[in-house]
């Protein structure tokens, strides 16, 4: 019951775009907020962007600041990201996680999904 399911990834060229998806169980969705994450080869996890249960507040990493847009559709309960203006830095795994409140910091840090690939290139 604490699962969520990243999909959306794939391969685009540099300057493309990209919408992620992250399925959020009901029980969860409307009180954590959600995360979305990326892990390149041979570094660590970093936190991406971040939204409120109501989508009302979001936060993003400077890195991707202006280039992506998190968001909530109550009708697919799902956290979306969408990607664009994709640089070469951007290829990651991608995860999404609950998180508690202006932090980073995983509710079940024990736990996430299968992730979804995301391959820029020039």
């Amino acid at each position: 019951q604490v699962k969520l399911v990243e999909s959306g990834g794939g391969s685009v060229q540099v300057g493309g775009s990209l919408r992620l998806s992250c399925v959020v169980p009901e029980s969860i969705s409307g009180t954590y907020f959600i995360g979305w994450f990326r892990q390149a080869p041979g570094k660590e996890r970093e936190g991406v962007a971040r939204i409120n249960s109501d989508g009302r507040m979001s936060y993003y990493a400077d890195s991707v600041k202006g280039r992506f847009i998190i968001s909530r559709d109550k009708a697919k309960n799902t956290v979306d990201l969408q990607m664009n203006s994709l640089k070469a830095e951007d290829t990651a795994m991608y995860y999404c996680a609950a998180v508690w409140g202006g932090t980073w910091d995983p509710v079940w840090p024990d736990y996430w999904g299968q992730g979804t690939q995301v391959t820029v290139s020039s």
